[in-house]
């Protein structure tokens, strides 16, 4: 039986990711659940005073609004530790301060997230311990390989939850909802009638101060491997039998397993840019090259997008584009579903036929679909007509969704071990021909659409 977690044990506490996401979704979720009681510790190596850290997260929670009997205990009796996490005895301190079962929050970068897993092998973890790690999982395929090795020396796979927000349950669900539950979508939900499949996640920021991780990433890293391929194994997985853990993880994985870039050719199907100086929103951004902390050397694209291919019955020739980047002068975050045209359309009608799509939008959550219809003037003419419904943005906030899930111990939202090491296996062919500079890193304004040369897509 699963324990859900008593204590939330925060390693780098001290961190932007802590206070800026985990804290305030804690009081968000703390504030819906009024019963629920959980002990917080935060761990890092700043040599804050309790008081310090409170205040801390008094600020986080304020962010969110937090409210009530939960949110005050936290406010009062949450502790702050100075700790080397890579150190077994300084973990063991920690461990020894939580009450019941703990879930470690893993609020770290890659690499000294893995030395607290070596370190923590030492240790004898509470039984239902719950381990919670941020993307990226790994920096390659080999590392997440070794990595996995690592965790699951320490705990069962399903007491792991690589962590991956845009899994928060609202968009997931709408998702499912969407095509399950219509029996006008789920019929056309497949190669023969789906002509392609474009998910974008275009940004008006730019770096904003994330040099120190973001160019070594960059936005197939940070943004593809991860957060979209996520996103369409969820559009394009086959139907589960359950929403639990087991059947909606069983799903994903199949769909990336059957995924690679598209003709198995990274040249013909990336392509990668970087912003240069320009403005947007009446502010002027500086080029990518020249923000602090930046290594022009490293050609870190802030503009990707790769085709892929999901080799199976359901979705053999179908492309899925999947497009993120920085400092574009649209903020898009969309799914595009565009259909295959009509079979046959009746000589008598005039005018310009588009295919009929349908827009996925994605935090806000909603859709729309473009359909054709007779014009309000000339009944003969072609018009294209918009059905526009926003779906529910749930309760809570993505990290509020995921760190109840953690708590819980149900991993449903998470990344299971495999998946994370395929999105890797997925993406590889593709860091490797853009590491050898194959594919040219080509130049685009801040507050443009994008290099000049490059098509627009859905």
């Amino acid at each position: 039986m699963t324990q859900v977690a008593s204590t939330l044990l925060i390693l780098g506490a001290s961190g932007d990711l802590s206070s800026r996401l985990l804290l305030p979704a804690l009081g968000q979720l703390l504030t819906n659940q009024r019963d629920r009681k959980v002990q917080l510790i935060g761990a890092g190596s700043e040599k804050w005073t309790d008081e310090k850290w409170r205040a801390r997260v008094r600020e986080s929670f304020a962010t969110s609004k937090s409210v009530g009997r939960a949110v005050q205990s936290i406010l009062h009796s949450s502790t702050y530790h100075t700790a080397d996490v890579t150190k077994a005895a300084d973990l063991k301190m920690l461990l020894d301060a939580c009450s019941g079962t703990p879930a470690i929050y893993f609020a770290l970068p890659p690499a000294i997230a893995a030395l607290a897993c070596k370190a923590l092998e030492s240790l004898e973890l509470p039984p239902g311990t719950q381990l919670a790690l941020e993307k990226p999982f790994g920096t390659d395929l080999r590392s997440a390989i070794a990595l996995n090795k690592q965790v699951l020396k320490l705990v069962p796979e399903d007491q792991i939850h690589r962590i991956d927000h845009f899994l928060g349950r609202s968009t997931v669900f709408n998702l499912l909802g969407l095509r399950f539950a219509n029996r006008v979508f789920e019929p056309l939900w497949s190669n023969a009638h789906i002509d392609r499949v474009d998910i974008v996640y275009d940004e008006l920021l730019g770096l904003e101060g994330r040099a120190r991780y973001y160019d070594k990433a960059g936005a197939l890293v940070d943004m593809i491997q991860s957060h979209l391929l996520q996103v369409m194994s969820v559009l394009a997985m086959e139907p589960p039998a359950t929403l639990n853990a087991r059947d909606l993880r069983d799903a994903k994985g199949t769909v990336l397993r059957a995924t690679q870039v598209w003709n198995d050719s990274p040249v013909e199907s990336s392509r990668r840019g970087r912003y240069t100086a320009g403005t947007i929103d009446g502010r002027k951004m500086p080029s990518y090259v020249k923000e602090a902390g930046v290594d022009p050397g490293r050609n870190t694209e802030t503009l990707a997008e790769v085709t892929f291919e999901i080799d199976n019955w359901r979705w053999s020739g179908v492309p899925f584009t999947l497009r993120s980047g920085k400092a574009l002068g649209e903020h898009r975050r969309e799914i595009v579903i565009t259909f295959k045209p009509a079979q046959h359309v009746p000589r008598g009608l005039h005018g310009v036929e588009h295919p009929t799509k349908l827009r996925i939008l994605l935090a806000p959550d909603g859709m729309s679909l473009e359909l054709n219809v007779n014009g309000p003037g000339d009944p003969h003419e072609l018009d294209t007509a918009l059905l526009e419904a926003d779906f529910g943005p749930g309760e809570l906030l993505a990290y509020g969704e995921v760190l109840e899930g953690v708590l819980d111990g149900d991993p449903s939202l998470s990344v299971r071990g495999d998946s994370a090491e395929d999105c890797w296996r997925i993406v590889g062919p593709v860091v490797h021909e853009w590491a050898a500079n194959v594919v040219p890193l080509e130049d685009y304004k801040a507050g443009s659409t994008g290099p000049k040369s490059w098509a627009a897509i859905g």
